[in-house]
């Protein structure tokens, strides 16, 4: 059975399988919030890093996309995605575990916890690699924008809970005590896709030779290249993601408290509640999909997504002011980047080949988080420049401007998946040829 011909099911919540995935899916989300704000709190409360340290941590987390075009062309030819996912999971749990136990020796320093971005970072890539071809195996293509919607519901609910918690466990038990519950949760993750039974079966012609590494990393950027409307949403998401990044949750945690004048705990529930805007915008992502069509969804989400760093930028007057314009604006962030990222994401895999989809992913990681580190550098230095304020703004203008790239390519014309529903067009195929293995 190829990763096309995934079993169809009438509906995912009786597909055994996919819960099992959306379950450790789930439970790695909710941890991954809280070392999102306990990691910059280490380094900003335990540590007293400046705003140009900060933005170096989240860089590190980041960087080694650069390397993930290679990767993915080598993740293309191993034929147990599925274990590569394991491992990765179980590399990230037993980094993150290492903060904990500094801890109890006194001897958490910043080279840590830039290691553990680095390691962490690189643990994730060979995860996201691996995960386009596991999804499409696991999920039948008229499924795709209802588990991407599933799956980033849970993202968008993690969202929610995860910086309070986060925030509630910092206070009381010290943020590298927080971290350790990041890392149970990937043990989780772990363990329940390790269950997960899929066959995975190899790309390209029986016999044939590895090619070289370079050579089919070169296929999955050309791919990209040359395809009208994967072009068009690289163009997009790099320029989304570069400008969010010059605000990243490092600089906004470090604006929250120095500059708004807000305690750890306040924090992380007024970025809490503002996450429940995107829990909204993970179940609105379909239904607008229906109404407007997915192209126009996409559009109205690229813009939503970035636009409200603005609102956080300019929060001023008394204490409950400011944490509102902290919450309202992750709110509406939120809602946006679901909205965005669920569709977009179902787009994308309809678009890429079995046999190209860990290089097309490579490919991707590699320019649209490769940016990422060098955006959340460039906002550590405009904050030192010209101020937490002037920075936010920066990012929602030109984040903002990222639509551009869809507005001249044929995604605002996009109906749905369907090529044969009306208003579809031709531009969206069922599947693409391989060029490595035909």
């Amino acid at each position: 059975m190829s990763a096309t011909e995934a079993p169809p099911t009438t509906s995912l919540r009786h597909d055994g399988r996919f819960r099992l995935f959306w379950a450790g899916q789930t439970i790695s989300q909710f941890g991954d919030r809280i070392s999102e704000l306990a990691l910059p709190l280490i380094a900003v409360t335990a540590l007293g890093a400046s705003a140009n340290q900060v933005a170096g941590l989240t860089a590190l987390i980041w960087t080694p996309n650069l390397l993930a075009i290679f990767l993915g062309a080598w993740v293309d030819r191993r034929v147990h995605k599925r274990r590569l996912m394991v491992l990765a999971d179980l590399v990230r749990a037993g980094v993150l575990l290492s903060l904990p136990a500094a801890w109890l020796l006194d001897a958490v320093t910043l080279g840590q916890l830039y290691a553990v971005a680095l390691l962490t970072g690189t643990a994730a890539v060979l995860f996201n690699t691996a995960y386009p071809s596991f999804f499409a195996g696991l999920v039948p293509r008229s499924s795709y924008v209802e588990a991407n919607s599933r799956l980033s519901a849970s993202r968008a609910l993690s969202q929610v809970a995860g910086p309070a918690a986060g925030g509630g466990l910092v206070q009381a038990l010290t943020a590298p005590v927080a971290v350790a519950v990041d890392a149970i949760s990937y043990v989780v993750s772990a363990f329940l896709v390790g269950r997960i039974r899929l066959v995975e079966q190899p790309v390209g012609v029986k016999g044939e030779s590895a090619p070289l590494l370079l050579r089919r990393a070169r296929e999955g950027v050309s791919f990209v290249v040359r395809h009208e409307i994967l072009r068009a949403a690289l163009g997009c998401v790099v320029t989304v993601n570069f400008f969010t990044f010059v605000a990243g949750s490092g600089l906004l945690v470090l604006f929250a408290g120095r500059t708004l004048g807000l305690s750890p705990g306040a924090t992380g529930l007024a970025m809490g509640i503002g996450s429940t805007g995107a829990v909204l915008g993970a179940v609105l992502a379909p239904i607008l999909s229906r109404r407007l069509g997915l192209g126009r969804t996409v559009v109205v989400g690229s813009v939503l997504f970035p636009a409200p760093i603005g609102l956080a930028a300019v929060a001023d007057g008394p204490l409950w002011a400011r944490a509102g314009a902290l919450t309202a604006a992750g709110f509406l962030s939120g809602a946006g980047v679901m909205i965005f990222d669920v569709n977009l994401n179902a787009l994308q895999t309809s678009l890429i080949p079995d046999g190209m989809r860990s290089r097309v992913a490579g490919a991707f990681g590699t320019i649209n988080y490769g940016v990422r580190p060098l955006g959340a550098v460039l906002g550590g230095l405009f904050a030192t420049w010209f101020g937490l304020r002037a920075t936010l703004l920066v990012a929602a203008v030109g984040g903002a401007a990222s639509v551009l790239w869809l507005l001249a390519s044929p995604v605002p014309g996009i109906r749905s998946l369907d090529p044969d529903e009306p208003g579809t067009g031709s531009s969206v195929p069922s599947s693409a040829p391989d060029p490595a293995s035909g």
